[in-house]
């Protein structure tokens, strides 16, 4: 795996570099050689964060955020969410005998279920089901009138045709403040 490790507001030392490395190297039971983790390091105040974003070749997208004083536990944390993560993906992908080459069996065979840890998890296995289909008349908007369509109904996020490109975006609420907008590449 390919671990890009950035920091913002601060000065990242090699302690801390080989510490995340040496951790999300354990995860490479699941990740290929050739997926992107990109690991961005912030502090705020007494707070210091760790954001990893795992973006396989093909497959979803897996993320973990952690908050804490202490930057070597945040990374304990978001390790122990990465690794539920991706284990649960694995089973479920076992257990639904799909073929995804962006998480590695090393020796499993199909059908084989992983137990790496003797829990009884109702969700590891839990079927996903839609239980709402909605559709909707999207109009050609400037991101701002978006959002403030967004606000007047009250959600988290608005979908809509931007205007500017005659693409498909998103517009969302963060969790810190302030929105976000998600854009077709």
């Amino acid at each position: 795996m390919n671990i890009i490790i950035s920091g913002k507001q601060m000065e990242l030392t090699e302690g801390i570099k080989n510490t995340i490395q040496e951790k999300l190297g354990r995860l490479d039971i699941y990740i290929q050689p050739d997926d992107r983790v990109n690991v961005t390091v912030s502090a705020k105040k007494s707070r210091q964060t760790i954001e990893v974003t795992v973006i396989p070749i093909n497959g979803p997208i897996i993320r973990a955020e952690d908050s804490e004083e202490n930057l070597y536990a945040a990374i304990d944390v978001v390790y122990d969410k990465l690794n539920m993560q991706l284990r649960k993906l694995k089973n479920r992908l076992l257990d639904r005998h799909q073929d995804v080459e962006s998480i590695r069996y090393n020796g499993v065979e199909k059908g084989t279920t992983i137990d790496y840890e003797q829990d009884s998890d109702e969700d590891d296995f839990e079927e996903i089901v839609i239980q709402r289909h909605k559709k909707f008349d999207i109009k050609p908007m400037n991101p701002e009138e978006a959002v403030l369509q967004m606000n007047l109904l009250q959600h988290d996020f608005y979908m809509f045709r931007n205007i500017e490109t005659d693409e498909m975006s998103l517009v969302y609420k963060r969790k810190n403040g302030g929105y976000g907008m998600i854009e077709h590449e």
